[in-house]
C-alpha cells in the first residue's frame, strides 16, 4: 500500500493524540509551559459539600497567592474543578476528560475513599501525576504500589489510633461501646481499625451496637433510639460533613450526649457549623494537626496570614479540608521546585516530579511533613476535648495532644490492621503532654 508524504505527516502528528497513555504535553515535558494546569476533584454539591467547598476555596485562595508571588518556577497555575458528588463512574470519566482533552499536568483527588481507590489506578494508566489530597483509606498504598500517585496527608490508621489513645488516656475506665459509621469504605475500614486496636490495648470492651446508616442519610432517629436504650459508655463515630452535623444536632435534641462519652475523630470540620449544640467534653480529632488555633503554630505568620485571608474572603474559619488542600499545593510546589533545581533549571518531566515527591519534606501551614518512599504522607495527629469559651460561638479544643506519626502509623511494608493488633497499653503513656487552650 502506497503512503504519500502528506499521509505520513498526518499520521505522525496524530499518533501522540491517539494513545490514551501518552498525553500531548508529555512530548514537551522539558519545555517550560505557559501555565501549570491542575485538575481538582471535590464535593461541590450534596451534604458533603460543607466539607468539599472549603477545600475548593482553599485552592482558589492559595493558587491566587502563589501566582501573585511568581507561580512555580515562573509558571502560573490554573485549576479546573470537578464535582465528586455524582459518583465514582462520573469522576473517572471527568478525570479522563481533563487528562486527554484539557491537558492538565496534575490531578488533586479526592475526598471519598471510594473515589481514591478508583482514581489511583487510573493515574497509572494515564501516567497522570496525582496527589490524593484528602481521602483516608489506608488500603491505597498497602494493597498496591503506584508511581503516579502520592498522598500529602496521613491515612485512617493514625486518624483512628490517635483518638483511641486519647480516650484511653483521659477516660480509661469505659466498658461498653457503640459505633455509628457511614456505610461505605471509610466507615467500615475505620471501624475495623478501631476495633482491632481497642482489642489489643483494652481487651474485654463489649461492643453493644454496630450501626451503619447509609451514606447520605438525613435521619438518625432509629440509631439514636437504640443508643438511648443501650446506654453505652462510649459512642464512636467517624462520620463527617453534613451527615455528622445532622447526627450531632439530632443526638443533642434527644440528650444523648448526657449519657455517653462521644469520640468524633473528624468533628473539627463541624465545630463552627454545629456551634454550641455540640457540648463540652466531646473528644474531637482534626485528621492531622489541622486547626486554626493550633497549639504550637497559631502565632506563626504563615498560619495567621492564611486564617485571616481565608476568613476575610469566605466569612468562615478554615477547617481541616482547607489544610489538606493547602498541604497538597505546598507539597506540589515544593516537588516542582526541587525537581527544577535538580534538572539544572529546566522544566521537569512528570516522572521527575513524582520521583521527587517520594522522600520529600516540605513546610505547610502548621509545620513540616514528609512523604514516605511508598507515597504515604506522615503527619502528627491533633486530638482534644471540646470546651465552650466566650471568644467563639462554637466549641474550641482543650487539653490538646499532638501524637507523632511514629506512635500512630504503621511502617512501610506492613498492613495497618495487622500492626494495630500489636499495640500495647504502653503506647498510651508514650504520648506527649496535653496542651491547654489559651485565649
Amino acid at each position: 500500500m502506497r503512503i504519500t508524504r502528506r499521509a505520513a505527516l498526518q499520521a505522525t502528528i496524530a499518533a501522540p493524540l491517539a494513545s490514551p497513555f501518552i498525553l500531548p504535553r508529555n512530548a514537551i515535558a522539558q519545555q517550560r509551559p505557559n501555565e501549570l494546569r491542575l485538575g481538582i476533584s471535590t464535593f461541590l454539591s450534596g451534604p458533603a459539600s460543607v466539607f468539599g467547598v472549603p477545600g475548593r476555596n482553599a485552592a482558589d485562595l492559595l493558587i491566587e497567592q502563589f501566582n501573585a508571588a511568581g507561580g512555580i518556577g515562573g509558571v502560573p497555575m490554573r485549576s479546573v474543578v470537578i464535582d465528586e458528588a455524582p459518583g465514582v463512574d462520573f469522576l473517572l470519566g471527568e478525570c479522563r476528560r481533563l487528562a486527554q482533552n484539557e491537558g492538565v499536568d496534575m490531578m488533586l483527588a479526592s475526598i471519598s475513599s471510594g473515589s481514591c481507590l478508583a482514581v489511583a489506578p487510573l493515574a497509572e494508566q494515564l501516567r497522570m501525576p496525582t496527589i490524593l489530597w484528602d481521602c483516608g483509606t489506608q488500603r491505597i498504598f498497602e494493597e498496591n504500589s503506584f508511581k503516579y500517585a502520592v498522598r500529602t496527608q496521613a491515612n485512617a490508621v493514625p486518624e483512628i489510633v490517635a483518638p483511641l489513645l486519647y480516650l484511653m488516656r483521659t477516660r480509661p475506665d469505659f466498658r461498653t461501646l457503640a459505633v455509628v459509621n457511614q456505610d461505605y469504605a471509610w466507615g467500615r475500614d475505620s471501624w475495623a481499625i478501631w476495633k482491632a486496636a481497642m482489642d489489643a490495648i483494652k481487651p474485654g470492651v463489649r461492643v453493644v451496637a454496630e450501626l451503619f446508616p447509609r451514606f447520605g442519610a438525613t435521619d438518625f432517629s432509629t440509631e439514636i433510639t437504640r443508643l438511648q436504650a443501650l446506654r453505652p459508655d462510649v459512642i464512636f463515630s467517624t462520620s463527617w460533613g453534613g451527615e455528622l452535623d445532622t447526627f450531632v444536632r439530632q443526638a443533642a435534641e434527644r440528650r444523648l450526649f448526657e449519657r455517653s462519652t462521644f469520640v468524633l475523630p473528624l468533628a473539627e470540620s463541624s465545630l463552627e457549623r454545629v456551634g454550641k449544640t455540640l457540648p463540652a467534653g466531646v473528644i474531637v480529632g482534626s485528621r492531622g494537626d489541622h486547626w486554626f488555633l493550633h497549639p504550637t503554630a497559631r502565632d506563626t505568620p504563615i498560619l495567621k496570614n492564611f486564617t485571616e485571608a481565608y476568613r476575610r474572603r469566605f466569612n468562615q474559619y478554615p477547617i481541616y479540608p482547607t489544610f489538606h488542600m493547602a498541604q497538597a499545593l505546598y507539597g506540589m510546589k515544593a516537588a516542582y521546585e526541587k525537581a527544577i533545581a535538580a534538572n539544572g533549571g529546566r522544566w521537569p518531566s512528570r516522572e521527575q516530579v513524582m520521583d521527587t515527591m517520594r522522600g520529600l519534606e516540605f513546610a505547610h501551614l502548621t509545620g513540616t511533613m514528609k512523604i514516605r518512599d511508598d507515597g504515604q504522607g506522615l503527619e502528627p495527629m491533633l486530638m482534644g476535648v471540646t470546651r465552650h469559651v466566650n471568644e467563639y460561638p462554637f466549641p474550641v479544643l482543650d487539653q490538646m495532644i499532638l501524637y507523632p506519626p511514629e506512635l500512630t502509623m504503621n511502617p512501610i511494608g506492613t498492613k495497618g490492621l495487622d500492626w494495630v493488633r500489636l499495640l500495647t497499653p504502653a503506647a498510651v503513656q508514650r504520648a506527649p503532654a496535653p496542651i491547654a487552650y489559651r485565649a
